[in-house]
C-alpha cells in the first residue's frame, strides 16, 4: 500500500450481477467469487463464469476454494477466466506453487489466526498475497467475527522471499464492517481489505448501502491532501 492511498478493496462471496456491478463501480481491486461448493455463499461454475464476464478488464476475478484437487482448480481457473485463486484450506506451499504454474493465475494463501505461530506460518508461502482472516472451529471463513488486529502486526516480520525486495503483500479479513474497518486499517496497514458478511443483508445477498459505506469508510482512512503537501 502506497503511504498516501487507502487500501485496496475486496468485496468477496459475490453471487448477483448488481452486486459485482456495483462492486466495481465502488472502486473495488478485487471481486470474489466462493467456488467451494459448502459455503452459504457458492456459486456454480457456470454463473461464476457469467460473473466473471461482467467484471473482465474491470477487476481482479478471485475464486475462492477450500481443499481443492490441482484439476479442480485449473479447470474452475480457465472456464471461469480467474485472475487470482484463493486457497482457504490445508494446502501446502508446493500446492500452491503449482496452482500458480497451472493457471497462471496469481494466488492468495489464506490463514485462520489464533496467534502468531499461525501468521508465522505463513513464511514458506511465496506466494502472490497473504490473506488473514479468523479463526472459527470447522467453519474457513465468511464467519462476519474479528481476530485481534494486533497478531495481524506481526506479519511484518515475515523475511520477504529469496531474491525480491518486498514483502508479501497482505489483505486483512474477518468480520470487517463499515463501523470498524477505519480502526482495523490504523492497526494494521494491509495492502487490501476484505469483506463479505459485514456488507450483507443475508449470506450472498449485498447490502448496497453497507457496499457504499464500507468503501467510504476505506477511502477516509488516506491523509489528507494537505498533509501529503507538507511532506
Amino acid at each position: 500500500m502506497a503511504p498516501n492511498q487507502p487500501p485496496r478493496i475486496k468485496f468477496c462471496g459475490i453471487t448477483r450481477e448488481q452486486d459485482a456491478d456495483l462492486a466495481v463501480s465502488l472502486g473495488a481491486w478485487a471481486v470474489g467469487m466462493i467456488l467451494w461448493p459448502h459455503s452459504p455463499r457458492a456459486v456454480p461454475l457456470d454463473r461464476a463464469a457469467g460473473l466473471a464476464a461482467l467484471l473482465k478488464r474491470r477487476a481482479e476475478v478471485v475464486g475462492v476454494f477450500v481443499n481443492p484437487t490441482l484439476d479442480e482448480v485449473s479447470a474452475a481457473a480457465e472456464s471461469v477466466e480467474l485472475t487470482i485463486v484463493q486457497l482457504h484450506g490445508q494446502e501446502g506451499p508446493s500446492f500452491c506453487a503449482e496452482v500458480a504454474r497451472r493457471t497462471g493465475a496469481k494466488v492468495i494463501k489464506a490463514a485462520r489466526v489464533q496467534s502468531p505461530a499461525d501468521i508465522q506460518a505463513l513464511a514458506p508461502f511465496h506466494t502472490d498475497f497473504h490473506l488473514l482472516d479468523s479463526y472459527t472451529p470447522g467453519v474457513p471463513g465468511g464467519t462476519g467475527e474479528t481476530f485481534a488486529w494486533d497478531l495481524a502486526v506481526g506479519h511484518r516480520r515475515i523475511a520477504p522471499p529469496k531474491g525480491k525486495g518486498q514483502r508479501v503483500p497482505l489483505i486483512l479479513s474477518g468480520g470487517l464492517t463499515p463501523e470498524n474497518v477505519g480502526e482495523a486499517i490504523a492497526h494494521v496497514h494491509p495492502f487490501a481489505v476484505d469483506v463479505a458478511s459485514g456488507v450483507e443483508s443475508a449470506p450472498g445477498y449485498k447490502d448496497h448501502e453497507r457496499m457504499r459505506a464500507f468503501a467510504a469508510a476505506v477511502a477516509a482512512t488516506a491523509p489528507p491532501q494537505e498533509a501529503l503537501e507538507t511532506v
